[in-house]
């Protein structure tokens, strides 16, 4: 096994020069900075040249500077799973003022679309899409955090089938969205650390009933992956103190616009008949 980052450092340290232990200390001294932002601006920020923290990077054993800023992003996921731990570290790298911290949000967000895109199979979202498409019921859970980005996706899914549910919605009862299911059905989980328990436990009895269970998260290490028959690992690296859902809604988006696409002219039948009733309603207005 390769030793972290710390370790290399402490062993190679005295040996770099004066120009690559500032660059070295840079990333040390500013981890979220490091490996949210572009070299570029990390280079502008530190006062130390873009090639000055790819030869650091190689000096203590490492092929790029890339790879040190993945391994750095897994150990910030594994440290940092309070927010008062991200919050201290945003406010130490609060320096530069709004324009500088825009851009930044900016970087990182734009990098974890990036990152999704490099590392996700085409295969993985047909086949997360197939299962929804065909499920007799879908049932949507996310706490906490996750529970907006849910809720986007039950309502575009309302628009393509009425078998879609949102477990838990304010008076519901999750035990009453996860009656009934079986093999015909899925869940789609979304949760990321800190992990809300009742979502983890969803995910188990869901499973457990032989329904298909889709986890979304952004760490290999979430508990409701054991029990996920189709998973995605989102990065949401940022330098926010809460875990960035950019890149998560972005793929959400992307599977329900495939599950549309599978649902042809049926789909388009329905979302028209959807559209005619809200505005018989007046519950939408153009403009």
């Amino acid at each position: 096994m390769q030793e972290p980052l710390d370790a290399r450092l402490a062993e190679s340290y005295t040996a770099l020069s004066a120009t690559l232990k500032q660059a070295a200390d840079y990333v040390i001294d500013n981890p979220v900075a490091a490996t949210s932002r572009s070299l570029r601006a990390v280079a502008q920020d530190s006062g130390v040249s873009p090639a000055a923290f790819s030869r650091m990077a190689r000096a203590v054993g490492y092929d790029s500077f890339e790879a040190l800023r993945e391994e750095m992003r897994g150990t910030l996921d594994r440290r940092m799973s309070r927010f008062s731990e991200r919050a201290g570290l945003m406010c130490d790298a609060r320096a530069g003022g709004a324009a500088a911290f825009f851009e930044s949000h900016m970087e990182a967000c734009s990098a974890n679309i990036r990152r999704l895109g490099e590392t996700l199979a085409p295969a993985r979202l047909e086949a997360a899409a197939e299962v929804l498409h065909g499920a007799r019921r879908v049932v949507l859970v996310g706490a906490l955090g996750s529970s907006g980005v849910v809720e986007h996706v039950a309502y575009t899914a309302q628009f393509l089938s009425p078998g879609w549910t949102l477990a838990a919605r304010a008076g519901g009862s999750m035990g009453a969205a996860l009656a009934g299911l079986g093999p015909q059905d899925a869940v789609l989980v979304v949760t990321k650390p800190p992990c809300a328990t009742a979502s983890l436990r969803a995910a188990a009895l869901a499973r457990e009933q032989g329904a298909a269970v889709i986890v979304v998260t952004d760490t290999h290490a979430c508990p409701a992956l054991p029990h996920a028959t189709h998973s995605f690992i989102v990065p949401g690296q940022g330098p926010n103190f809460f875990t960035s859902y950019t890149s998560t809604l972005f793929l959400l988006e992307a599977i329900m616009g495939l599950v549309a696409r599978r649902g042809g002219a049926e789909a388009r039948r329905r979302i028209e008949e959807v559209e005619a009733r809200n505005r018989r309603l007046d519950e939408v207005q153009d403009g």
